[in-house]
């Protein structure tokens, strides 16, 4: 019997982490394990979904349950502790007892985005979002010296302005944009944040973690304005072989 890893959220339509995972399992020859997504409609499922599958070894955990896996999991790595969200759970089974521990890898992927593409720290930087994932992008920012502001629809934490706040200033006072919701997401791609874009320039950074479309609406009004635009595939390729990692036993927190 195969060893078992999976991805839970709702929907999941818009992931490409079962592909990814397969096509690496063929590429490189990996026979025991199988990866498949679990698209449960509430995070009270996820007790009975350990149960189901009896081979389950690990997960990793996509929108909207980066924050509320939290309290079914046993314990967590110092970086998710720190971030307060979690996308990928190592499950240890010994007889009828199951431990859970919750790790944050969205850090990894979105430092080491940051670096393949030379955004440097230091930078005033606008987060759009104030979920799982944006927990994680500030933190990388963070310990990389930027000052962040957020954009959300409920102005609810510190250093926070909302999107109607946003329309009447402009994006010169930042450098870096990080789109962390899930608007633009497919299928419903011509959907994006509701910011001042006609404000951007050559000066500026659009960063997507969405990779579903390619090129979301966000990035073609980024590009339009003459920002460099990136998208969320490398970030994925990245945390998912942080993640691979974990479910191997090295639980190093190394960036």
């Amino acid at each position: 019997m195969k060893r078992l890893l999976g991805l839970i959220g709702y929907p999941l339509s818009h992931s490409f982490s079962e592909n990814y995972f397969r096509e690496k399992f063929l590429l490189e020859k990996i026979t025991q394990w199988e990866y498949r997504a679990f698209p449960i409609q509430s995070i009270a499922q996820f007790d009975t979904l350990l149960t189901d599958y009896p081979t389950l070894e690990g997960l990793n955990v996509t929108i909207p349950y980066k924050e509320q896996i939290i309290p079914f999991l046993d314990d967590l790595s110092d970086t998710a502790r720190e971030i307060s969200a979690v996308n990928t759970i190592q499950i240890h089974r010994k007889g009828d007892k199951i431990h859970k521990t919750g790790h944050n890898t969205d850090v990894y992927g979105f430092a080491k985005t940051l670096d393949r593409y030379d955004i440097h720290g230091g930078i005033k930087t606008l987060i759009l979002g104030t979920g799982g994932a944006s927990k994680a992008v500030e933190w990388v920012l963070k310990k990389r010296g930027c000052e962040v502001v957020f954009a959300s629809r409920k102005t609810n934490k510190e250093n926070s302005i909302s999107y109607a706040e946003l329309e009447k200033i402009s994006l010169k006072n930042f450098q870096l944009i990080v789109n962390t919701t899930p608007l633009g997401m497919y299928p419903n791609t011509e959907e994006k944040p509701v910011i001042p874009y006609h404000t951007a320039s050559t000066d500026h950074v659009f960063i997507d973690l969405i990779y579903n479309p390619a090129e979301t609406a966000f990035m073609k009004n980024g590009k339009k304005a003459g920002a460099k635009v990136v998208n969320g595939l490398y970030m994925l390729q990245q945390q998912a072989e942080r993640a691979w990692k974990i479910w191997q036993g090295d639980t190093s927190h190394s960036l």
